[in-house]
């Protein structure tokens, strides 16, 4: 049955989206506030510029304890050229591309626009859906 399930069928529509010119704080922010382990970079087109995640989020702890202060822009720091799904993979395809990857969260897109996000939970999901 999971064959039959799409990326479409279970990812998440409703986009909280960052533009890369944001300070990261306020990106961690996001991401706290909604309780997301990553976001689309997107920009002023609705373009996919790239990503914004939990690991990303490291790399900026990091750098500010080097820097002695929390600064910069998620441009710095986003993860560039991320993969991405097909609204009409199959969910068997979706899984083994997160097997293959430490990425937590896909951006999906559909006739090439950017139409939602999956994350490993709503794969798992589907698994305990009823049928």
């Amino acid at each position: 049955m999971l064959t039959k399930m799409t990326a479409a069928d279970y990812m998440t529509t409703n986009l909280v989206k960052v533009g890369p010119d944001t300070e990261v704080s306020q990106a961690i922010q996001t991401l706290l506030d909604h309780k997301i382990t990553s976001m689309p970079v997107v920009d002023e087109n609705d373009k996919l510029l790239g990503v914004f995640s939990e690991k990303d989020g490291m790399r900026v702890v990091v750098a500010s304890s080097y820097n002695q202060g929390l600064t910069g822009k998620v441009n710095e720091f986003m993860t560039l050229e991320p993969t991405i799904i097909d609204a009409g993979t199959s969910l068997v395809d979706v899984a083994v591309q997160f097997q293959e990857t430490p990425t937590r969260s896909f951006p999906v897109f559909q006739n090439g626009e950017l139409v939602g996000m999956i994350s490993r939970i709503d794969v798992l999901k589907a698994l305990l859906a009823p049928v």
